[in-house]
């Protein structure tokens, strides 16, 4: 069998793919470290396909989504951009009708995606990949590549639709107020609302107390998560505590550490990090953090927007009113869609390719099930029907040696055409008014201001001023070292991450924008976040004192 490229027709060829466009973003978000092949197949294909169908969904009139490219585990992106002013013109007419039924009631919109989801991912788990035979298992397959295709067109109408107006919303801040998503008005405005996610760390939260309650926190606190599981299941209360806990995992478990990857277990798979994530509330102690800060976001909320719409001139009030509403969305929401729709479906994606890896581990076609991850969709349905005889272990070989070579580097940030600067890119960035961009993936670039003479310069991701010692997380697995009163320091962060935010005084990000993750729950939990660094974990280590000054952006590292 030949050894096709990872992701056939969408490799990164740099001299035509140059051609078509100058600039290539590395979306550092998600495909650092790289992607596994399979996974990459998925989201180069998928998400693709999904920002080009909600752009032309929503008729946005600037931007008709993004283009991507697999290089090297990485994923690589630039903007498919309308440059006629008079199309512009007739998308924008179309624009403003597509846009209606978020202003007219985003929560049946959200509410009916959420719903549809929930549907294909019952019928997917209908099937028991262990004894299916072959012909459902690949039905399986097929069936998850095409709720994953549907994933992502819920996905990027959604977030085109909520960001869209929150960019829609800071313009109108700009214009009325003099402000934009990095001042603490606007943050004021946006925070203190629930979402889906919070809500499974709330019962998680309920887990460290029914912990405490059971005698068997100790337990939890005292080991690392791995040996705390083990211990459990010898402990009558633990097993009990356990039972208890998979219930919830088989509801609201379907997800990974790692967001955008499938080479992890998901937590119904090994309830390990749900039981890091109780070992981080019982370390934080008391109240769940969340509901306490948020009645102080709420009042703050309600100040601010009283403050600000006296600011706002009689004859633009409705309409400001109209898009703080949805800009309101846009912290839950993107919280929310990482639960319902990413996690959910890479959780799902893991489970069919493992059926089908068992399935030609046990045919002498592979070695072990993890090895469907070095294979791509082509490859699994020429042999999973009948898989007698074949032997694909030399495509794994040799994909895996390339990964792990991917692994020991870095993607470049960006591939430039010779002669086109980061500036000219950026420039491209900011000409699009594409929202995802802006405010997800790659975001503003620092502007570095000698008077201030700091070590780091980000971003405002949330406002304020700490010092305290660093903690470097890495991965996922070293989530576990962090205690109360550090300032995290990571390449970005995840919804697995959020209940560690409530033992931390400050976050440090190397990549990220005002509606990354780590933004947005640094403005929750009311700590100082600087983002966009590129060179935090590289230049800080654990265990040095550094100030945050979420204010200016900036970062010191005060042990030299």
């Amino acid at each position: 069998m030949k050894t096709y490229d990872v992701v056939p027709g969408l490799e990164f060829d740099e001299k035509v793919d140059l051609e078509k466009s100058p600039a290539w973003f590395l979306d550092a978000t998600h495909s650092v470290p790289p992607w596994t092949p399979m996974f990459g197949w998925f989201w180069i294909n998928f998400c693709r396909h999904g920002m080009q169908y909600g752009a032309e969904k929503l008729s946005l009139p600037t931007v008709k989504g993004w283009d991507w490219r697999f290089k090297d585990g990485g994923g690589y992106l630039t903007l498919n951009l309308v440059m006629d002013e008079g199309e512009r013109k007739e998308r924008e007419v179309r624009f403003k009708e597509a846009i209606r039924p978020f202003i007219d009631d985003y929560d049946k919109l959200w509410g009916d995606y959420i719903n549809e989801m929930l549907g294909h991912y019952e019928k997917l788990k209908a099937c028991d990949v262990d004894t299916a035979g072959n012909t459902e298992l690949l039905a399986n397959f097929e069936d998850t590549v095409n709720v994953c295709r549907r994933m992502w067109e819920i996905h990027m109408h959604m977030m085109y639709g909520v960001y869209t107006a929150f960019i829609l919303f800071e313009n109108v801040c700009k214009d009325t107020l003099g402000i934009d998503d990095t001042h603490p008005t606007f943050h004021d405005l946006l925070r203190g609302f629930d979402n889906k996610v919070f809500e499974v760390d709330r019962e998680l939260w309920k887990f460290s107390k029914k912990a405490e309650e059971m005698g068997i926190s100790d337990i939890i606190l005292n080991s690392k998560a791995e040996d705390a599981l083990a211990e459990l299941r010898g402990n009558d209360a633990g097993k009990k505590w356990l039972e208890e806990l998979q219930v919830l995992l088989d509801e609201d478990g379907w997800r990974m550490q790692r967001m955008s990857e499938i080479n992890l277990p998901t937590w119904v798979e090994d309830p390990t990090p749900a039981i890091a994530s109780v070992k981080f509330f019982l370390k934080q102690g008391g109240d769940f953090d969340l509901d306490v800060e948020r009645k102080a976001l709420a009042q703050k909320r309600e100040e601010a927007t009283k403050e600000v719409l006296e600011k706002v001139p009689e004859d633009q009030k409705g309409w400001f009113n109209t898009l703080l509403g949805l800009a309101q969305k846009t912290g839950s929401f993107s919280e929310e869609h990482n639960h319902y729709l990413d996690l959910y479906t890479h959780a799902l994606m893991r489970r069919s390719c493992i059926g089908i890896g068992r399935r030609l581990v046990a045919a002498g076609v592979i070695d072990d099930a993890e090895d469907t991850f070095f294979l791509i969709p082509d490859e699994i349905r020429a042999v999973t029907l009948v898989p007698d005889g074949s032997n694909l272990r030399h495509i794994v070989e040799r994909r895996r040696k390339e990964w792990e070579g991917w692994c020991g580097k870095e993607n470049p940030p960006a591939i430039l055409k010779e002669g086109f600067s980061m500036d000219d890119a950026m420039g491209v960035l900011v000409q699009s008014n594409d929202p995802i961009a802006l405010k997800v993936v790659v975001g503003s670039m620092p502007v570095p201001k000698p008077e201030l003479n700091a070590d780091l310069y980000g971003i405002c991701g949330s406002g304020g001023v700490t010092e305290g010692p660093a903690r470097v997380i890495m991965e996922e697995s070293q989530l576990d070292e962090v205690e109360k009163g550090d300032i995290l320091v990571a390449a970005s962060t995840a919804p697995t991450w959020t209940p560690v935010f409530g033992l931390l005084k400050g976050v440090v990000v190397d990549r990220g924008a005002s509606l990354s993750h780590s933004a947005i729950v640094s403005r929750e939990y009311g700590i100082p976040c600087v983002i966009n660094v590129f060179e935090g974990t590289a230049k800080i280590k654990t265990g040095q004192r550094i100030k945050v000054d979420g204010d200016n952006g900036v970062v010191y590292i005060l042990d030299k």
